[in-house]
């Protein structure tokens, strides 16, 4: 339980407020600031993301950074698959390269868990990648947030 100010929306989520958390996550993320990021969930929340299962802000903040370190122009499109209560199961993928230019694209499933304030308390991620050609990358906005306009994962048939 945390004493931080609410992090809206808040659950019990409908379909719009759950689209809503969706993006506001799918925007932390491409902004790629892992203190930023680490604070959306509960001081104490528990991860597992492959093989690694972090717990807490410290551990998910060494965790994205990390990842970006290595996962260089980073890009992220998240969708909505359901959501009951205070919780929400997305559905993404996300390009980036490696410092050898390797271009890779990654497809996953999350189930997360928030707490009364709209923190999250569990975030269970299932992830596979595979190597793509640069010619085959399909989200080629400017770093950061995905505009509007982008098509999402159901338009792009990922």
């Amino acid at each position: 339980m945390t004493t931080e100010a609410q992090r809206h929306p808040l659950p019990p989520f409908s379909l719009e407020t759950a689209i809503q958390k969706v993006r506001l996550a799918e925007d932390g993320w491409n902004g790629r600031d892992p203190a930023k990021v680490a604070l959306a969930y509960t001081p104490d929340s528990k991860w597992r993301n492959r093989i690694e299962f972090p717990q807490g802000r410290d551990q998910i903040e060494e965790f994205l950074t990390r990842k970006w370190a290595k996962e260089l122009d980073y890009r992220l499109i998240k969708e909505l698959w359901a959501h009951d209560g205070n919780r929400i199961a997305v559905r993404y993928a996300y390009e980036y390269h490696d410092d050898s230019g390797n271009w890779f694209r990654a497809y996953g499933n999350e189930n997360w868990e928030f707490d009364k304030d709209g923190y999250m308390e569990r975030r269970f991620a299932s992830i596979n990648e595979h190597p793509i050609q640069e010619a085959d990358r399909k989200f080629r906005w400017p770093l950061g947030r995905r505009p509007d306009d982008h098509p999402g994962l159901s338009d792009l048939g990922l």
